[in-house]
Parts: structure tokens; C-alpha cells; sequence
């Protein structure tokens, strides 16, 4: 065994897989880093548009109370006007006048802030990629981490004399870190 793991040719496959798989973890770090920025900035875009949805849904009620209102002045004594504000009711409002629970009910309010909500939701769900991509990415750090330390284990065993025990030392840290680095990319690393 100790003589396996000194050996040169032993010793430079090591050092070339555990290059290659560290180059990978670390490329697909950084795909998945970018990947947590590209899901962020689309969950905050989704979320200043919601909340701008919702700031525009709040003027259309405001505007629905004084159409209402007018609406509700004119109706008895002068219907052709209060006709006119009826016609500018938003549909949410019209739709109101056919339900029994009364104009402004909560079916209502949900249907002026339904583009926000989704846009609220959609948020969310990019924020909660992200997140899992961020998790990702940490994990795949700690496999670089790991595979790289191996690496520099099995570096410095090729560079120690043949018959030094810590040559032997060296290479098991080293196929040791691979095999930790292996392990730890199947089953810490979520897919997302």
C-alpha cells in the first residue's frame, strides 16, 4: 500500500483528477453563483413592479371611492350623471354591484391588487431559486475546499523522496480529501 501510494504514476493521476474535479466544482460554482444573481435581481425586478402595481391599484380605488361617491350624490336626482360615473367604474367595481356581500367586499380589493399579488408571488419564487443556489454554491465551495487541500497534499507527496514516510502520508491525505470531496459533492450538494 505504501508503495502503491508513492508511486509517481499513482501520484500524478491524483494530481490530475483532483485538478479536474476541482476545476469543475469550481466552474460550476461559479455557474451556479451567477445563476443566484440572475434569479435575485429578477425576484427584486418582479418586486419593485408589484410593488408599483400596487401603489397604481391604490390610485384606481381611490379613483372607484370618488366615482362611487359622485355616483352615489347624483343617482336619485340626477341619473344621467350618475350614469356617467357608473360607466367609469373600474370593472372590479361593476363587478361588485352584481355580488350580494356589498360594493366594496374583499372580493373586490383582491381583484384591483391581483397583478401585484402575482407579481408578488413570482418575486418570492425567484428570491427562493436564488436562495437554493446560494446554498449550492456554498456547498460546492466547501467540495473546492476540500479537493484542493487534497491537491496540495498530493503535490507536496510528489515532491518528497520515495522512501520518506511522509510521501505515504501525503498521498493518503490526498485520496482521502478526493474521496471527502467525492462524497460530499453527492450528498450535501443540492440540485436546484
Amino acid at each position: 500500500m505504501k508503495k502503491f501510494l508513492g508511486n509517481e504514476i499513482f501520484l500524478g493521476a491524483m494530481i490530475a483528477i483532483l485538478s479536474v474535479f476541482t476545476a469543475g466544482v469550481s466552474y460550476l460554482g461559479a455557474i451556479s453563483d451567477s445563476k443566484q444573481n440572475e434569479f435575485e435581481i429578477q425576484g427584486m425586478k418582479q418586486l419593485n413592479d408589484g410593488n408599483a402595481e400596487y401603489l397604481r391599484a391604490n390610485q384606481d380605488i381611490t379613483q372607484d371611492y370618488n366615482y362611487f361617491d359622485n355616483w352615489y350624490l347624483n343617482v336619485d336626482e340626477r341619473p344621467d350623471i350618475a350614469e356617467y360615473y357608473q360607466e367609469n367604474f373600474s370593472e372590479a367595481l361593476q363587478a361588485g354591484f352584481d355580488r350580494d356581500q356589498g360594493v366594496w367586499d374583499e372580493e373586490y380589493y383582491d381583484a384591483m391588487y391581483a397583478d401585484a399579488y402575482v407579481l408578488w408571488e413570482e418575486s418570492d419564487v425567484n428570491f427562493e431559486t436564488a436562495s437554493k443556489y446560494d446554498e449550492r454554491g456554498d456547498q460546492l465551495q466547501l467540495v473546492m475546499l476540500i479537493t484542493a487541500l487534497g491537491l496540495a497534499f498530493v503535490a507536496w507527496a510528489s515532491l518528497i523522496a520515495a522512501e520518506s514516510n511522509m510521501r505515504f502520508l501525503f498521498s493518503l491525505l490526498g485520496v482521502i480529501a478526493l474521496i471527502a470531496g467525492i462524497a460530499t459533492y453527492v450528498l450535501l450538494v443540492p440540485a436546484v
